[in-house]
């Protein structure tokens, strides 16, 4: 494990998230590589560091939002030789549609502006005219008792 600052590490590192692959794999594919409490040392302790990790990280949801893309085109093994030839895979469809609704979920909640559903309210008064507000001033006497 490497616990000092080591910038063709670090650079490494930001290259493989932004092509979307997740920073946990990527810090124990390689003994090389710090572990996920290091890497985030270097990160506090480097402002340009984790600059650039932010933009790899969104490099990175866009290469997986790609990914889904390909995915979902991807019919390769959607049919398998059965007894009468032929046979739709139905398992596999099932196992694509959850990998691209994953990956889908998780870019909505990493980055919900961006891969989120908008959500939106509209306010209007009767008819759909505009908003009316209406301002009521009370004014009560309050008398002492005694």
């Amino acid at each position: 494990m490497t616990a000092q600052y080591d910038r063709s590490i670090a650079d490494e590192i930001l290259r493989r998230v932004a092509e979307g692959e997740p920073l946990r794999a990527i810090l124990r594919s390689d003994g090389r590589f710090p572990g996920k409490s290091v890497f985030y040392t270097w990160l506090d302790a480097d402002p340009d560091l984790k600059a650039r990790f932010r933009q790899a990280r969104e490099e990175g949801a866009d290469a997986i939002a790609e990914e889904c893309l390909e995915i979902a085109d991807d019919g390769t093994n959607d049919y398998v030789m059965g007894k009468d030839g032929l046979v739709l895979d139905a398992e596999h469809i099932q196992r694509s549609k959850l990998r691209v609704w994953t990956r889908l979920q998780l870019l909505a909640k990493w980055f919900p502006q961006k891969y989120g559903d908008k959500v939106s309210m509209e306010h209007s008064g009767p008819g759909g005219g505009p908003v009316q507000t209406v301002t009521r001033i009370e004014r009560r006497i309050v008398k002492p008792d005694g």
